[in-house]
């Protein structure tokens, strides 16, 4: 009996853990669609990489405020950003449209 329950808890562990992971926790997208970069970008210990629909994850061990982190981005691709999370975090309006000015400098 024990041995039927530790099997059904072996083959139901993956199947939770890929529930919980439904939403990247750090993404963003780039306002102009052909400026979304196609090689990945690898900035500040996270490696960025972006799809053909826009959307940019990355995978790594941030350590910086989401503010910042954003500012970094937009200062590397040098376009604004239509939407940044970092470490679960999404930025607010005048948030992003502060580190939005990153860019244009």
């Amino acid at each position: 009996m024990r041995a039927v329950l530790f099997t059904a808890a072996l083959l139901l562990a993956p199947a939770s853990a890929s529930l919980a992971q439904s939403a990247p926790s750090n993404a963003f997208t780039v306002q102009d669609v052909a400026k979304t970069p196609r090689a990945p970008l690898l900035l500040d210990g996270v490696n960025w990489r972006c799809n053909a629909e826009n959307i940019c994850t990355g995978a790594g061990t941030p350590s910086q405020p989401a503010p910042r982190a954003c500012r970094r981005v937009a200062q590397r691709l040098g376009t604004p950003l239509a939407s940044f999370t970092y470490r679960g975090t999404t930025l607010s309006a005048a948030d992003l449209a502060t580190c939005n000015q990153a860019a244009a400098g």
